[in-house]
């Protein structure tokens, strides 16, 4: 088994790290991190790098997926730092999206199920990147789908494990948005019955409260996990966090 990965998430929204809480973007603001006294995303992004060692970031473009307007100069600085793996969500919408980030040297390409236009645009990222460089995003809200797309808007995440196998997509994010920023703790149970049937990478993301939440995530059989708040307000002691296995 593949080592469990803990990932620190950053938000970017007016090209400044936000503290994102239960996906009301509208009241997201500057992020405070206990670690160093800025919200610029470049210098946390940094400071994560070089002094404290994470390898790898998931990032946000929230200027992308709510405005449209990608932090496209940004993220070129962001990905000159050395041996720095980066997962990136800039809000994936159709192929012309999937053309323009083909072309960056991302780790991951995340496509979230709140912003593609089709299950073909999923197709033609595998078709474009290959497997090993896609994450789909499963955006829930309070465990219902978040989605443009008629047929899964408020819909039980179950209902997409089957399409998923067709599509032979290997690695996924089941990300509530609701939990996120509140430090909610432990595994939704949603979660395992979507663990039981889905083979592949699982990582989830939001909710993280204590240390013991990364154990029960290990233990059952998930492959990461996404963190933010409770690693940027030092509830969870970093040099722990990396520490772990």
């Amino acid at each position: 088994m593949s080592k469990f990965r803990i990932i620190p998430v950053l938000d970017i929204l007016n090209l400044m790290a936000v503290h994102a809480i239960k996906g009301e973007r509208d009241k997201y603001k500057p992020l405070k991190p206990k670690i160093l006294d800025t919200s610029d995303p470049l210098e946390i992004i940094k400071v994560l790098k070089h002094k404290f060692h994470f390898d790898e970031i998931y990032i946000a473009d929230l200027d992308a997926i709510i405005n449209k307007k990608p932090n496209h100069e940004l993220l070129l600085k962001i990905l000159k730092i050395p041996g720095l793996k980066i997962m990136l969500d800039p809000g994936i919408i159709d192929k012309a999206d999937i053309l323009i980030y083909s072309k960056y040297k991302l780790n991951k390409l995340i496509l979230g199920l709140e912003t593609i236009n089709n299950f073909k645009v999923i197709e033609e990222a595998i078709r474009v990147m290959g497997q090993n460089r896609l994450t789909i995003s499963i955006d829930m809200y309070k465990g219902n789908i978040i989605s443009n797309l008629n047929e899964l808007k408020n819909q039980n995440p179950l209902k997409l494990v089957k399409v998923l196998k067709k599509l032979d997509v290997k690695k996924i994010i089941l990300l509530d948005l609701f939990r996120v920023g509140q430090k909610i703790g432990g595994i939704p149970p949603l979660y395992l019955k979507f663990r039981d049937q889905f083979k592949g990478d699982i990582l989830i993301g939001g909710g993280v409260k204590e240390f013991n939440d990364l154990e029960m995530m290990l233990n059952n059989g998930f492959s990461g996990v996404l963190i933010a708040t409770a690693l940027y307000d030092g509830s969870l002691n970093i040099d722990n966090l990396k520490n772990f296995h």
